[in-house]
């Protein structure tokens, strides 16, 4: 049992008080085997990220304290929590919640962040949302001193970060600031899901991706090696090459315009393709190379439709109508100025730089301090797809010290990995971008080995 002072805030008697703690939500019919906090953690004068933190169903005081970040750059973490590995879910009538058997808080205490501000229910009063990796790893730290000045018992919790998607950016970029930092905690590793580790890598693999998949005809195929490799060597990148940029950029358009569900091939496109304002910045931080000279070749990337309120082939409509109630607001703390909640934010992809193409050095600091690291992929994916951090993972240089092998999640092959010392790359068969959506019980279980340091 948990003391009655132990999380608190204040404590006026023999009665805790904190404004954060959440006692009560709308479209709840069971009785949570947790507690849970939503609030606000202040990074710099005048500007707050919203926060939501649930602790273990286990043992809050003993289990591991994980921060989830979502990517974008622009998209909130509240997607993660109410879609992916949160402890429940919005059914599909945007009002009533239902149990995650396989939730992350089952083993460890989660806490979610909405980065960087202008994202779901993060502000700044100035409205002022231009910033870039450094200063989002900054924030993102000073937030993590907030927290456990309001939840100092758990400075004595390991604590690990897991990023998805652009959070493949914040979270080795987090990691190390927190190394260089003067917080006194017990900062054991990062993971990323299906994260965008190398522009160059992510793109490259995209075309080998989407051929060996089924996607290309051999004309197209046959044009993209006569004209962007030489030797058995190929450039799909940024080949000087006019003819090799106009094949490429097909091979983008059946990717991303043809209505293939591009964070899982094999999964409907929700909806037709739709494009969110918000999406669209995310996603023009990917294929740069190309995406500058689109007026040249004349290929469509994904533009945005106004009325279209999620990312493309994904529907998120339920968690925007729940997190939208005034009740709901007012549940978890929200102030009543702040505008309504979306799933990705136009003003912060407008106005976010890129400063790093790749995070190989900055996983070879993080590996060398001792960190354990794991990059896991759904194999499905096609915005951050398996190939490109398999091969960034190998770029590293690190001995392997395993075989590449399978591993099984109900007597079933779960996908395959191999790990090279202190970090391991690991496939997640048949599950899209969003892992622990797409294959909950499979995610749990790498989630699960990853903070025990178990064999997989």
């Amino acid at each position: 049992m948990l003391g009655l002072c132990l999380f608190a805030v204040s404590c006026v008697g023999s009665r805790a008080y904190d404004p954060d703690e959440v006692t009560f939500l709308p479209g709840m019919t069971f009785r949570p085997r947790y507690k849970q906090w939503s609030g606000y953690l202040q990074t710099r004068p005048g500007r707050f990220l919203h926060y939501w933190f649930v602790t273990s169903q286990r043992d809050p005081a003993a289990d591991p304290l994980v921060l989830w970040l979502n990517g974008g750059p622009g998209c909130s973490s509240l997607d993660g929590f109410l879609s992916e590995n949160g402890p429940f879910h919005v059914k599909a009538d945007g009002a009533t919640l239902q149990e995650n058997p396989f939730s992350w808080n089952r083993v460890a205490n989660v806490l979610y962040v909405e980065s960087p501000a202008g994202v779901g229910y993060s502000y700044s009063d100035d409205k002022n949302y231009t910033t870039n990796d450094d200063q989002v790893a900054e924030d993102n730290y000073k937030a993590l001193l907030s927290f456990f000045a309001k939840f100092p018992n758990f400075t004595q919790n390991e604590f690990f970060i897991f990023g998805e998607s652009y959070g493949g950016i914040y979270a080795p970029t987090l990691s190390l600031r927190v190394l260089a930092g003067s917080a006194k905690i017990k900062f054991k590793g990062f993971a990323v899901g299906n994260g965008i580790s190398s522009f160059a890598l992510n793109d490259q693999s995209l075309v080998y991706f989407a051929y060996y998949h089924g996607l290309f005809g051999e004309e197209l195929w046959r044009g993209l090696n006569e004209n962007c490799c030489d030797k058995g060597v190929c450039n799909f990148y940024s080949s000087s090459s006019e003819t090799c940029r106009t094949l490429v950029n097909v091979a983008f358009s059946i990717v991303y315009n043809s209505g293939l569900n591009e964070y899982a091939l094999y999964l409907d496109c929700e909806g037709g393709q739709l494009y969110h304002k918000g999406y669209k910045m995310t996603m023009s931080h990917l294929f740069k190379t190309y995406r500058k000279n689109t007026h040249t070749h004349k290929v469509r990337f994904p533009s945005p439709l106004s009325r279209c309120k999620v990312p493309p082939c994904i529907n998120s409509t339920a968690q925007s109508a729940w997190l939208n109630q005034g009740s709901v607001r007012k549940a978890l703390h929200i102030p009543d100025v702040l505008p309504p909640w979306d799933i990705c934010s136009e003003d912060v992809g407008q106005h976010y730089s890129t400063l790093y193409s790749s995070m190989k050095d900055t996983y070879l600091k993080l590996l060398s301090a001792g960190l354990r690291a794991l990059v896991y992929n759904g194999d499905t994916d096609m915005a951050c797809n398996f190939l490109g951090d398999q091969w960034f993972v190998e770029d590293l240089g690190l001995a392997a010290t395993t075989e590449y092998q399978a591993w099984r999640y109900e007597q079933q092959v779960g996908g395959f990995y191999q790990q090279f010392g202190n970090l391991t790359f690991l496939t997640v068969k048949g599950a899209g971008h969003m892992v622990p959506q797409w294959a909950p019980g499979p995610a749990f279980h790498l989630f699960q080995a990853f903070l025990n340091n178990e064999s997989y």
